[in-house]
């Protein structure tokens, strides 16, 4: 029988199925792989058991909507003991860029307690395939995992239960490494290439699917490249993600034709029918609620700020929580909004600064990365949060007019849906590529800097907020924000990649191994 195709006679409807979700340790996967569970759960088509460690379970609890506690659970597996991983690091925003490795490591040791996991799920289930055992009472039918988990497929594999590829990466991203190996592939299929040189250069044979001129620039493709090297755990993150294309009969990424358009094409077309685009899963204002206490107090004395300034007149400005960001680049920053005259607000963030909000600079941090005398000189117009901040509750107030961001495709994605212009400060990862494709779709501007070692001028900062917020180039920018925004986020159409996802989920026949 077809993974969760046992009917209900009676009722004419499927019996949902059980999916696992099971996302990597970084809160740009995490926080899609809930959006993803949500949608399956609300739609009707599965109860989903979403699996992540202790600490990120409790932080992402509050985000689950009572009305699907029946159909979406949280379980927690203890995250493995690695020397030198600090107490109580869950997630890749409490450790500093050069523990990252630790956690991939302890991540790797979870093997064991999720192969545990998953027998007892399927001892619980049903046993025979043509019981009409409905949500958790069933064995699970897919295993959604994360570009990390190339040791998932084979303990899947012991229970007969098939395995899906989640990247909650752009489209763009995604195309423009799949041509590449493409390309190296046919060049010389023994020695692909791995230097910074080769993802400096555009993809070649594109054939209009790829921007001509998109590439990483050379800070950037350092960066790439060591993706392409082992790391502590022996292996790299480019062949985990290799491994687990080979053993999951179907992938989806988080994107769709009508915000990226040819690179979804592309995709396709390199990898076939069942590589899909699942929509953007923007999540919604109520997902990003605050946890009380503090947190409210805070997010209301930033809400009573922004009802206070005219309508489309502040900039946001967030680099998330993973962006290498040093103390020049915080002072530049600060002498550019200073220099731009426009409203701001800052959310002025540190990464693995630990605590229970581990995504946040504590108050005191700030004393000695700000210019002297910079709140006094901009007070009144401008606001430094160096805590917690509901960043979707700021997007999508009637005072925010453009986004200055780093270009996470989380933290477009969520700009996206409120229309706004961007300000962009790419730094590392997918963001340089992000930041080209939505420069090239004419949402907004990149700052200026020198691509060999990432550094930028503040006067850079304040002419790209100006060409964003003011004038005549700023009113297309925005317009063209509006359009993009009204394309992609069609919740008709969202709801339709969901549903065409979970068809080929059901229609899939398991055949076990490679």
């Amino acid at each position: 029988m077809d993974a969760g195709d046992a009917g209900d006679g009676r009722r004419g409807r499927r019996t949902p199925m059980h999916v696992v979700v099971f996302p990597w340790l970084a809160f740009g996967h995490l926080i899609p792989f809930l959006e993803l569970a949500k949608r399956l759960a609300a739609r009707g088509h599965a109860a989903v058991t979403y699996v992540s460690t202790p600490r990120n379970v409790s932080r992402l609890a509050p985000d689950v909507p009572p009305e699907l506690s029946a159909t979406l659970r949280l379980v927690s597996l203890p995250l493995p003991r690695v020397d030198g991983l600090p107490d109580g690091a869950e997630s890749t925003t409490d450790v500093p860029k050069d523990k990252v490795g630790l956690l991939k490591a302890a991540f790797d040791g979870l093997a064991a307690p999720f192969a545990a996991f998953l027998a007892d799920a399927c001892a619980a289930g049903a046993e025979d395939d043509g019981e009409e055992a409905a949500g958790f009472g069933r064995k699970p039918d897919w295993i959604v995992v994360d570009f990390f988990h190339h040791w998932v497929p084979p303990i899947a594999d012991e229970h007969k239960i098939p395995c899906a590829n989640f990247l909650s990466f752009s489209a763009s991203l995604l195309a423009f490494h799949a041509q590449k190996s493409r390309a190296a592939n046919a060049a010389d299929s023994e020695h692909p290439h791995t230097e910074a040189e080769h993802f400096m250069a555009p993809s070649p044979s594109a054939s209009g699917h790829l921007p001509s001129d998109l590439a990483y620039r050379r800070h950037e493709a350092k960066f790439v490249a060591a993706a392409y090297q082992p790391d502590c755990t022996g292996i790299s993150n480019a062949e985990r993600m290799k491994l687990l294309l080979r053993r999951c009969p179907i992938s989806f990424f988080r994107s769709c034709p009508e915000a990226e358009g040819p690179p979804c094409e592309l995709l396709t077309e390199i990898y076939g029918r069942r590589f899909l685009p699942i929509g953007l899963l923007a999540p919604t204002v109520r997902s990003n609620g605050g946890g009380g206490g503090d947190r409210d107090e805070a997010a209301a004395d930033l809400m009573r700020w922004l009802d206070a300034q005219p309508e489309r007149s502040v900039l946001y400005a967030a680099l998330g929580t993973e962006a290498p960001v040093t103390t020049d680049n915080v002072r530049e920053l600060a002498r550019g909004l200073e220099l731009s005259g426009q409203r701001f607000l800052w959310a002025l963030r540190v990464r693995g600064t630990g605590g229970d909000d581990a995504a946040a600079t504590p108050p005191t941090a700030r004393d000695g990365l700000l210019p002297d005398g910079f709140e006094r000189r901009v007070a009144g117009r401008g606001v430094v949060c160096a805590g917690w901040v509901p960043q979707l509750r700021v997007l999508a107030h009637p005072a925010v007019g453009a986004f200055l961001t780093h270009c996470g495709w989380g933290s477009t994605v969520e700009s996206l849906q409120f229309g706004h212009p961007l300000v962009m400060l790419p730094f590392v990862g997918d963001q340089g590529i992000v930041a080209q494709a939505m420069v090239a779709k004419g949402v907004g501007a990149e700052v200026a800097r020198n691509y060999d070692d990432a550094s930028f001028r503040g006067e850079d900062v304040a002419a790209a907020v100006r060409r964003v917020m003011v004038g005549e180039e700023g009113k297309v920018f925005d317009r063209n924000a509006k359009q993009l925004r009204t394309a992609a986020l069609d919740e008709e159409r969202q709801g339709h990649y969901i549903d065409e996802i979970v068809e080929h989920l059901r229609g899939y026949k398991y055949g076990g191994g490679d």
